[in-house]
């Protein structure tokens, strides 16, 4: 038995890659049904902060005049919704549907003196409509908070007296939105995008009235905010959370995850799921944004609408000091012009095959027979890798498979999620590591079998050897999707774990490839390597190849910093192809394939070259493994990086070419005697 094993191990990878291809062929009808899943949402929803832009009215001559005349050119521009908080004090000061004093004013106001144990806040009812409509919101909100509140009057208008200081007073959540503010958006044509947070005490009856409201006004989904999603802090004792979603789905409503939060509200995940994942994604356009060049904010919402399966643009404007101008200035004639003209932020949402409307949540096509082909792709998956390991260490393939299976039992079984991510990226490393050695192994086998190929032969061998990479790098790829087909991933309430060690496993791996293996055995080749001397030649080449990884893996993710001119050049792409390749594959990874592969086929240390060059075949499975992109425009940026880098490393090839052909002519004159 013992005897028979090697030969069983090299038996077996014929097997092993049958299974990937039939892991491959289970996971399509997955792939297909995602496809759909992405379809199924097609509108776009742009919302504009309601507090913001009555912040920038409180500085206009005519703070009415300037809210209808604004409003009525957002509404032009293609907003559709407001959101709005729940109001305080401060914001019906704003809107001037009250007046606030001081216990000093109404000591100055009576000519006496301000009292020494009365610091309460008073109220002033600036009409008799403001009076009914709000007084019973703020006396009803305000004793939710247990903050006592008493009739007053000032001069002929209505009032109320606050228990409360004046600072924390105008600060307190009351339970509802403006409803007058309400009313008159609506009335304007606008959708309203609720705020909800956790800042008042959870009342089931409330909470059931508020949304009923909402749900007969319109309003399709809230924005939960702050620490916690509403009913957060007194779940424990009310299990409120699972009421909330109850009463949620009760009045249809769905919610909100905003994008590039660090963490969403807590219980957000637990709300998701008992809500159905009626849920969409929300692109933030920050005050900052806003005042930068149209064309860039353009950019950044068509971008978030095509790319990462964003269905909310929240813009915000704020006013702030010019002392330049001596004045008080504010961003929604760059926002109106960013969505009209010039930018045309609408338009282009609208060409790249979105509507204009109330954000829905994407229809998950998942049907039951999924699971049975998910285990068929879980089978393919561990074959994949054990085929990995069969390079390195051909004894242990079987038994890297064997438990592999068993791991991937324990784990559907345990925790069904580690093992998703744990395979797809144990796949993702695979596929890429495997095609790169497979080509370095065929430039040797070559090399042993034509010893002085022509340059045509080898330019023919390099582009089939690009051709094959390429593909089989994207083997990996109907792996991931299937493995991650989950709407927890495209909502990136769920994330691909790894991405640092997709990125630098490969590039470690091939290098160990190269360097150490030579024919031999492996283990041989790292004694040797062990026992070689440490010199200052050594020690620098590590420091340089460590500040080298510390920026590449600085360079990947969402988190990078571009180089100077990287954004604009980044756009001009975006808007010549309409999807923007990867520079570090068609300007870096592929044309070095290229060129290191027609250089290798003469002089083995360009295969070296390939240590880099595995960037690319890396980078195009990382490309999908961003699950909140759609599958085919992941496609589309990873055939034109192909096609962009084939190009690109044709040049690089014949710059190469006439430069050996220049040293073989001029090097014997240079060297002789």
């Amino acid at each position: 038995m013992i005897q028979g094993w090697p030969r069983w191990n090299n038996a077996s990878r014929k097997w092993l890659w049958i299974l990937v291809v039939v892991g491959i062929v289970a996971s399509l009808p997955v792939i297909y049904q995602r496809v759909q899943t992405e379809g199924s949402a097609k509108k776009v929803e742009f919302v504009f902060n309601y507090r913001g832009l009555l912040e920038v009215a409180t500085y206009q001559a005519d703070p009415t005049a300037f809210m209808d005349e604004q409003l009525d050119r957002l509404k032009e521009a293609g907003v559709g919704s407001m959101a709005m908080f729940e109001t305080t004090l401060d914001e019906l000061s704003k809107a001037r549907r009250i007046m606030l004093f001081t216990a000093a004013d109404v000591a100055k106001q009576n000519n006496t003196v301000i009292a020494e144990n009365g610091n309460y806040t008073y109220v002033a009812f600036t009409n008799e409509e403001n009076d009914r409509q709000l007084r019973p919101l703020i006396e009803q909100g305000l004793s939710k908070l247990d903050i006592a509140v008493f009739p007053w009057q000032y001069g002929e208008h209505g009032g109320l007296m606050i228990a409360a200081g004046p600072e924390d007073a105008v600060l307190k959540p009351l339970l509802k939105t403006d409803p007058i503010a309400f009313a008159m958006l609506r009335d304007k044509g606008f959708s309203i995008v609720p705020r909800l947070s956790d800042n008042v005490p959870f009342n089931e009856e409330d909470i059931d009235k508020l949304l009923s409201f909402y749900k007969d006004n319109g309003v399709t989904r809230v924005m939960l905010d702050g620490e916690g999603v509403k009913g957060f802090r007194e779940n424990e004792e009310k299990n409120s959370i699972e009421t909330m979603a109850n009463l949620l789905n009760k009045h249809e409503l769905g919610i909100v995850a905003i994008e590039n939060m660090r963490v969403q509200p807590k219980g957000f995940h637990k709300i998701a799921y008992l809500t159905d994942y009626n849920v969409v994604r929300l692109f933030s356009l920050s005050d900052t944004d806003v005042n930068l060049d149209k064309k860039i904010v353009s950019d950044k919402i068509a971008l978030a609408t095509k790319d990462r399966n964003i269905r909310m643009i929240y813009i915000n404007a704020a006013p702030s000091k010019d002392m330049q101008k001596a004045a008080m200035t504010h961003p929604l004639d760059n926002i109106v012009h960013t969505l009209l003209e010039p930018g045309n932020a609408v338009e282009r949402v609208k060409k790249n095959g979105f509507e204009i409307g109330q954000a829905e949540a994407f229809q998950v096509v998942d049907a039951p027979w999924q699971k049975y082909l998910k285990a068929i792709v879980v089978a393919g998956g561990v074959a994949f890798v054990a085929l990995l390991v069969s390079i390195f260490a051909p004894s242990l393939t079987l038994v890297s498979f064997l438990i592999g299976m068993v791991g991937s039992a324990g784990l559907y079984v345990l925790k069904p999620t580690l093992l998703e991510q744990a395979l797809a990226l144990g796949v993702s490393i695979s596929a890429p590591t495997i095609a790169m050695i497979l080509a370095v192994r065929k430039v040797r086998e070559l090399n042993k079998a034509i010893p002085d190929m022509s340059a045509g032969r080898r330019l023919t061998h390099t582009l089939v050897l690009y051709l094959k990479t390429a593909v089989l790098s994207l083997l990996a790829v109907p792996f991931v999707i299937a493995l991650l087909n989950n709407i927890t991933y495209s909502l990136v309430l769920s994330q691909f774990r790894g991405v640092s060690l997709l990125h630098l496993a490969p590039i470690f791996l091939v290098a160990v490839y190269i360097m150490f293996y030579k024919g031999t055995s492996l283990v041989q080749e790292l004694r040797a390597w062990m026992r070689l001397p440490i010199t200052l030649v050594m020690v620098v080449a590590a420091v340089v190849l460590g500040a080298a990884a510390f920026y590449y893996l600085s360079r990947t993710g969402n988190a990078g910093t571009p180089l100077p001119g990287e954004a604009e050049f980044r756009a001009m792409l975006e808007n010549t192809f309409g999807v923007r390749p990867r520079n570090k594959e068609f300007l870096l990874a592929h044309p070095l394939f290229i060129v290191g592969i027609f250089a290798a086929f003469r002089y083995r240390w360009a295969s070296y070259a390939m240590i880099v060059a595995v960037i690319g075949q890396l980078s195009m499975v990382d490309t999908f493994a961003h699950i909140h992109t759609p599958a085919v425009l992941s496609l589309i940026r990873s055939v034109l990086g192909l096609g962009l880098g084939l190009i690109f490393g044709l040049l690089a090839a014949l710059v190469w070419y006439i430069l050996e052909r220049c040293w073989e002519k001029w090097s014997p004159r240079l060297l002789k005697p």
